[in-house]
């Protein structure tokens, strides 16, 4: 599992199975394990901590240990595995096509925040100026990279079949007039290829770190009201749970939207 940083000291224990069902999950005990991306998550997080700690009511304060994941595939993995007892770094239609491509019992909790896609380059300021046989990267995930095929589809790169949607391919490339070159990286890896390639469709979690203002920097972005809302994922066994619905309250306060607000400037926004 690639961890590029603990947000709290977790311990030989933290990747070890989950104990027994027994064990009170939130306590200091036993704290509620949350995967997360590393950036604009791993921040609203801590900012929920924060929140959770706090509590009022049944159960009380929530303790929660914050592990951040440098990629897509291991937070999925480190769920369904019982490493972690929940995530927040996606959006519904990616979690389920890992539902279905690892044959996963996950679910979604609840909504979190919205991360509209962006276009970016370092050598053109529109889509319209990119060059005759330019390169574009985008994700190499089968959601995401639909995602970015209809962003640059919109923004006039090219044209897709009138059917295509977040599933879409280059195979749905219906016109190319100036014969653009896509190229799929791991998502992570697109702000360092910015050097590389003419432009790049970049998940918001992975621009912001890499000092990119999708408000300001980028030459296209989806509306604020993009459909790709990120979700809390847990087991399907521990939908019912009432950590889930204290994580839920934590997250989805006016608290927390407020910091979003004030921290992203609008270039991330809550979605509940």
């Amino acid at each position: 599992m690639s961890l590029i940083s603990r947000r709290t000291t977790l311990g030989a224990a933290l990747l070890a199975p989950l104990a027994a069902q027994a064990q009170d999950i939130g306590s200091a005990s036993r704290p509620l394990r949350i995967g997360v991306t590393a950036g604009p998550h791993a921040q609203v997080m801590e900012k929920v901590r924060e929140i959770a700690a706090r509590l009022d009511g049944p159960g009380a304060g929530l303790v929660l240990h914050i592990v951040e994941f440098t990629d897509y595939i291991q937070p999925n993995v480190a769920l369904g595995s019982g490493d972690l007892d929940a995530n927040s770094y996606q959006h519904l239609p990616f979690l389920e096509q890992q539902v279905r491509d690892r044959r996963l019992d996950l679910v979604s909790a609840g909504k979190t925040l919205v991360f509209p896609m962006g276009v970016y380059s370092r050598r053109h300021r529109r889509v319209d100026d990119i060059a005759q046989g330019a390169r574009i990267a985008i994700p190499n995930d089968p959601t995401n990279g639909g995602r970015a095929l209809m962003l640059l589809a919109s923004a006039g790169a090219f044209k897709l079949k009138p059917a295509a949607d977040f599933r879409a391919t280059v195979a749905d490339i219906t016109e190319n007039p100036r014969r653009l070159r896509v190229v799929e990286l791991e998502a992570a890896q697109l702000p360092r290829a910015l050097e590389e390639v003419d432009a790049a469709a970049i998940n918001t979690n992975y621009a912001i770190p890499a000092g990119l203002n999708p408000v300001t920097d980028a030459i296209a972005r989806e509306n604020a009201d993009s459909s790709y809302a990120n979700i809390i994922a847990v087991r399907r066994s521990d939908q019912g749970a009432s950590w889930v619905r204290r994580l839920l309250a934590a997250y989805q306060t006016n608290e927390v939207k407020a910091f979003v607000e004030r921290t992203f400037q609008g270039a991330v926004a809550p979605a509940f």
